[in-house]
This record gives C-alpha cells, sequence and structure tokens, in this order.
C-alpha cells in the first residue's frame, strides 16, 4: 500500500474515533445508582438546624400507620408521647431541630426499607437494623435493643408452651417483613407455614378469631396486646437473640444518605448522656422480662 493511503486511512480513523468520542460524550448515558449515591454529599457538616433536609429548616420523619402504643400515644406521632415519638423529638433535638420543625409522613413498613429513593430524612417504625437490608437503606446506630416474644390465648394449649419444640406444631402468625416472621421461620421452623399479615391489627384479629394459635411481636408490644388490646391471651416467652449480638432497631435513611452519620452522632450522644435509658423507662417501664423460650 503506497505511503500516503496509510497516512491518509490513518487520519480518518483518528478522525473518526474522535468524533464517536463527541458523540457518545454528548449522548444521554443511563444512570447509574452508584454514581447517583455519588452525587449526593458526603461529609455533610452536622451543623444545628442546618443539615441537607428534604425541607430546608425541617426534619421529616416517617412512621407507619396505625401508629401502635407503646411505641405512640393515641395514634399520633406528633404529639411526643409514647417511646418513638419520644426518641425522635430527641434526635430531632440534637440536630438542632424544635418540635415545631418536625413534619411528619405516613409510610408503610415495608416500603421504608425497599429500595429505591426515599422522601422522608428518617424512618422510625421498629425496624430491625439486617446486612439484608442494609443493601436498600442506611440505619443509625440502634436506640433500641430488643426480643421477640409469643402471645396466645389463656386457655390455649399454645399457651402452655414452655420450648421453642413446643411451638413447633401450632399455628403461628406475624406481620409481614418483620423479624417477628423471621423468628418463626429460622428460630421455630414450624411443621405448619406460619400465617403473614400486613399489619400487626390483622395479626391480632386472627389470634382473637381463633385462626392462628399463637402470634411473635417484639416484647414491648407483647405487653401491650395483653394488657389493653387482647386481655384474654398472655404471653408465653421470649427469645433469646440469635447470633451473640442483640437485636436493635434503628432509624432508615436514604441509601448513601449524607444525614446518616449526623444521626448516628445523634443517637449515640442520646445512648451516652442517658437520655435514650430515661425514655425507655418513661414509656417502656412496663416490658419487664418473660419467661425465655429455648
Amino acid at each position: 500500500m503506497h505511503p500516503a493511503q496509510v497516512t491518509l486511512r490513518g487520519a480518518l480513523s483518528a478522525a473518526t474515533v474522535a468524533l464517536l468520542a463527541v458523540a457518545v460524550g454528548c449522548a444521554p448515558q443511563p444512570e447509574d445508582p452508584e454514581d447517583k449515591a455519588a452525587d449526593k454529599p458526603s461529609g455533610a457538616s452536622c451543623a444545628k438546624g442546618k443539615l441537607g433536609t428534604e425541607t430546608s429548616g425541617k426534619l421529616t420523619v416517617a412512621t407507619d400507620e396505625p401508629a401502635y402504643e407503646p411505641w405512640f400515644t393515641d395514634g399520633k406521632p406528633a404529639n411526643g408521647k409514647g417511646f418513638e415519638s419520644a426518641v425522635a423529638y430527641a434526635v430531632a433535638k440534637q440536630l438542632g431541630y424544635d418540635k415545631g420543625d418536625v413534619v411528619w409522613q405516613t409510610v408503610p413498613f415495608n416500603k421504608a426499607f425497599a429500595p429505591g429513593e426515599k422522601t422522608f430524612d428518617l424512618d422510625i417504625n421498629q425496624v430491625s437494623i439486617s446486612d439484608e437490608r442494609k443493601r436498600a437503606v442506611d440505619f443509625s446506630s440502634g436506640y433500641y435493643d430488643v426480643r421477640q416474644a409469643v402471645i396466645a390465648l389463656k386457655d390455649s394449649k399454645a399457651a402452655r408452651a414452655k420450648s421453642i419444640a413446643d411451638l413447633r406444631g401450632i399455628k403461628l402468625g406475624a406481620q409481614v417483613g418483620t423479624t417477628s416472621l423471621d423468628y418463626i421461620d429460622d428460630v421455630v421452623k414450624p411443621t405448619r407455614a406460619p400465617a403473614a399479615y400486613a399489619k400487626n391489627d390483622q395479626a391480632k384479629s386472627a389470634l382473637k378469631n381463633g385462626q392462628v394459635d399463637a402470634i411473635v411481636v417484639d416484647l414491648p408490644t407483647a405487653f401491650y396486646i395483653t394488657a389493653a388490646e387482647v386481655t384474654d391471651a398472655r404471653i408465653v416467652g421470649q427469645f433469646e437473640n440469635q447470633g451473640g449480638a442483640p437485636e436493635q432497631f434503628g432509624l432508615v435513611l436514604d441509601k448513601g444518605s449524607a444525614l446518616t452519620s449526623c444521626v448516628t452522632d445523634a443517637v449515640d450522644a442520646l445512648r451516652e448522656d442517658g437520655s435514650l435509658a430515661a425514655i425507655e423507662k418513661q414509656w417502656l417501664s412496663d416490658a419487664v422480662d418473660a419467661p425465655v423460650l429455648k
């Protein structure tokens, strides 16, 4: 081939590559979720009341509806009464937001930790921290160490259970997507498929109506249910924590949220100065020991 032809072809090839590079650079590119997370502010300042929140100067806090006792009182998260309402306002204050700066939002339990961008700054709704959930959302450090418990009607066979083995042949139920249901599947390993309900209210109704023999909920909720809602039921017992580390409830944040470290620092400060213990004593004092099922 003639040297001039080689040179010309090489120049054309180089020009073609350059044009393609420009075209690709100008063309719309598919958004990478990781790139989107990287675009979020990182290492954000925790300046009091000046965080990069959903609404400037406000802190948007989400929870499910209905809002259950003893975590909330009278179904009104904004009244500051109940353990989680009190914790939410304590965290807000630690972050520099007054009670009037807190905006409440209703978000279903399962949606709070599902993949996807969030419309809240943080969610508080008895959501247990887990590695699986951490793939989709961020968590603060734990604000409450929790155990799961079994409730059964007082005159039932299930109420006489003394061990995990005694629970295997009975019909159990729990709210879908919860660690309560996980404990049934992974710890009890029942011979009968458990019933899963969208809401705890449905699980309680199933217990009352004899559709299940027993239900599993967290221990403070179990004490409230048996004291105020299903008074002919009793707490059969509680489960030991699995894997050594305690199960903990954490505040849920958007994946890669610039607020995560600030919220974690706030929770840690409340734990260290005794505020969380004081709130727990005020609102969960009835949640005393129950027999441990082994």
